[in-house]
């Protein structure tokens, strides 16, 4: 199969032929028509976060199940799936106590080929890491059954793809680690992919103000169309300030949609007593936030984060695909551009350049 191979931080992905195993107990071959370009590649793909060389990035991808291994029961060929990169056990601690979403920090090596075993992916002699437990800037992933989510048919595959990242963890960040109220007030930091998506789950849960907050005018324009009411440009003063103003003293709830410290800062001081801020952005290894210890005594803010949206895939997926078919999710407002395998590293650094067009790219496969 066609993958895009990263060599070398910040360096062109080359398009190379490489070699993917045959499921065994468990594992599903999917066939890929469509990957979204998430900005979590771009944290491996320029270095801020360390991966294991040579690798194929991606993760936010949706096709159609080819070929399945002994003991698959999840899945069957021909099914159309997405997939996620927080697979579930199913019997340890979290999984059984409804927190499926942290089992992979916890069990991620159950979800592996041991180390005895023939890598899923190879280029000659030479073990290409799989990033994620997905790599989905290829035309085939081979997976753990347990990281696919069935869906309806009729589902356009290049919107699927992105319920499996960016909205899950926007829309489930919403629903299941905030529990946005109805009539609440709401502040999104960061108005990419993620940023849209926690915008519009706050807009479906029903949230009175929904305040949207960037450098760019052009995503705050966008923010619109998802259901921000309020926007607020940190080039114009005061983030902090500003919200505080709209809202007579501060939001309910605040979501950090971008890995910075300061904006996860910011985000924290924007609430009024009792308001729940969740970081969702990737904040780097040895990045700390700092908050002033009195205001968790005396106002009562809470401070939390939400890994995947805090996720049930299996129940949350169909319920996203049916969000969307019924005009509530705005799925075809995130894509922003269509491209090739050969495109990947130009979305990538689109995103690192933070182009402020730029919502969702996605790779369509044939």
């Amino acid at each position: 199969m066609k993958a895009a191979v990263m060599r070398a931080p910040n360096a062109p992905l080359s398009i190379e032929e490489v070699t993917i195993s045959k499921p065994g107990p468990r594992e599903v071959l999917v066939r890929l028509k469509a990957v979204g370009v998430c900005h979590s590649d771009v944290h491996f793909w320029d270095g801020a976060f360390p991966t294991e060389m040579p690798v194929i990035l991606g993760h936010e991808s949706a096709g159609i199940v080819e070929q399945v291994g002994s003991m698959v029961s999840a899945v069957k060929p021909g099914d159309h799936v997405v997939s996620i990169l927080s697979p579930f056990c199913g019997t340890c601690e979290y999984c059984l106590t409804g927190h499926m979403s942290v089992c992979h920090t916890v069990n991620g090596e159950q979800f592996k080929r041991g180390p005895t075993e023939a890598p899923r992916l190879s280029i000659g002699k030479e073990k290409v890491s799989q990033f994620l437990n997905l790599s989905s800037f290829a035309e085939q992933i081979l997976v753990h059954e347990n990281t696919l989510c069935v869906i309806d048919n009729d589902m356009p595959m290049d919107r699927a793809c992105l319920i499996g990242c960016g909205v899950i963890t926007g829309v489930g960040s919403v629903f299941h680690a905030a529990k946005v109220e109805p009539g609440s007030t709401v502040a999104v930091l960061g108005c990419g992919g993620v940023g849209l998506s926690t915008i519009n789950g706050a807009a479906i849960a029903g949230a009175s103000r929904i305040i949207a907050v960037d450098l760019s005018d052009e995503k705050l324009a966008m923010a619109k169309k998802f259901g921000a009411t309020d926007f607020v440009n940190p080039k114009n003063g005061d983030p902090v300030e500003q919200v505080k103003e709209l809202t007579q003293g501060g939001v309910h709830y605040a979501f950090e949609c971008v890995g910075l410290k300061l904006t996860a800062e910011q985000g924290y001081m924007m609430m009024r007593p009792r308001g729940v801020m969740t970081v969702i952005g990737m904040i780097p290894p040895g990045v700390n936030i700092e908050i002033p210890g009195i205001e968790l005594l005396v106002t009562e803010k809470r401070l939390q984060g939400a890994v995947m949206g805090s996720n049930r895939f299996r129940i949350d997926f169909p319920r996203l695909v049916t969000l969307y078919q019924q005009g509530k999710l705005h799925l075809d407002d995130l894509v922003s551009d269509r491209i090739g395998l050969d495109g990947l590293t130009g979305a990538l650094q689109n995103l690192k350049d933070n182009k402020g067009s730029v919502a969702r790219q996605v790779v369509m496969f044939d």
